[in-house]
């Protein structure tokens, strides 16, 4: 089943990238929702070369690569290959060129430590990794079976398959995670990691090691984060911004602040994305 693929929080300029390739995503299978937010697809077939950017997610990835040449076959970069990429701290950027296509796993905030449960999360941020050095005794030919059907269905088939083979045992500590991000996303009250911590039930160190270890980064990274989505998002909106009242409902003392960090992560200024994206 497919799942709402117009949600483009995280992408700069989205309208751009939908210009230039096919981006959708799709549930996966029901006993895999616990853990896997969604199947992510891009596929393009470019003229000229393309760089993708993203404000990535506090997430861990999960990606089989396929780049083709001009007549279809397998590229110079070998075969399909699959990669794990930890929480990227950074812009996230992705050059395209030629023909090729991206099957991605996005597992949710504290979803991947029960696949890989020997390692803290933290472990694998700011790395892309082969598969096999994260996920052990994956067979070899899994990025070819996913990456190559051209029915998309096929292909959520395929990584349906891989992941039920791949049984996560149940962790609670994982779920308090899950949900505690959750809560910071969902909650627009959310601006301070001691007065969230509390309000939990928990020291701020503790927190911070469950994070730490479920998630990949701190609390403050992703209350901080979640504040340059929702700017990115009304950014791109078609309404012009109040960049003043938005930081004050960010939690930023100022729109100082909030330009400073918005700058940072995407590059450029809050009042230079914004008409540039309408």
């Amino acid at each position: 089943m497919a799942a709402p693929s117009r949600d483009t929080r995280g992408i700069v300029d989205p309208n751009e990238l939908l210009t230039r390739v096919r981006f959708r995503r799709h549930e996966p299978a029901e006993p895999l929702r616990h853990y896997v937010e969604n199947y992510w697809f891009i596929d393009w077939d470019l003229s000229e070369p393309y760089a993708s950017h993203i404000v990535p997610h506090p997430s861990v990835n999960l990606t089989f690569e396929r780049y083709d040449d001009e007549g279809g076959g397998e590229g110079p970069g070998g075969p399909p290959v699959g990669v794990v990429t930890g929480v990227t701290l950074g812009l996230f950027t992705k050059k395209l060129t030629g023909r090729g296509r991206v099957c991605g796993v996005k597992f949710r905030s504290g979803g991947f430590r029960p696949y890989a449960p020997d390692v803290p999360v933290l472990h694998w941020t700011g790395q892309e990794l082969p598969m096999g050095d994260v996920l052990t005794g994956a067979p070899p030919d899994t990025a070819r079976a996913v990456t190559g059907p051209d029915d998309e269905h096929a292909r959520v088939a395929a990584l349906d398959a891989f992941l039920l083979a791949r049984a996560a045992a149940h962790d609670p500590q994982a779920d308090l995670a899950m949900d505690l991000v959750d809560r910071i996303r969902t909650d627009a009250t959310v601006h301070r990691v001691g007065e969230f911590a509390a309000a939990q039930g928990l020291s701020v160190r503790a927190l911070q090691r469950l994070f730490s270890a479920y998630v990949g980064v701190g609390p403050k990274w992703i209350i901080l984060r979640h504040r340059i989505h929702q700017a990115l998002e009304r950014a791109d909106s078609d309404a012009a911004v109040d960049w003043s009242a938005l930081a004050a409902d960010l939690g930023y003392a100022d729109q100082a602040h909030l330009v400073r960090d918005f700058t940072a992560t995407v590059g450029v200024p809050p009042t230079a994305y914004a008409p540039r994206n309408r």
